[in-house]
């Protein structure tokens, strides 16, 4: 699976209110570092933020951690695994 068939397979879960984990490698653009792999158990997609007060919102996915309530984002690039299947990475 690619990293945008799991984006689209994130999608259709959330449509139908389901749940999914993932594991993502944390970045922040702003303070330039890493804090490594964050492992989510349990979350659904939120609305896409918009473009006019984020530059970056098609290179992000909005999502909220079913488990604490926290909303948070990720980079589509830092996605690593979705149900616990690895992500291919692929520029095809």
């Amino acid at each position: 699976m690619t990293i945008f068939e799991a984006i689209a397979e994130m999608r259709r879960l959330t449509k139908l209110g389901k749940s999914f984990s993932f594991t993502f490698m944390s970045y922040s653009r702003s303070r330039g570092t890493s804090n490594g792999i964050v492992e989510v158990h349990s979350a659904r997609l939120r609305k896409r933020g918009k473009s006019d007060y984020n530059q970056f919102a098609e290179l992000q996915e909005e999502y909220i951690n079913t488990k604490t309530g926290e909303p948070r984002k990720f980079w589509h690039c830092c996605l690593l695994s979705l149900n616990g299947q690895s992500l291919k990475f692929s520029a095809e």
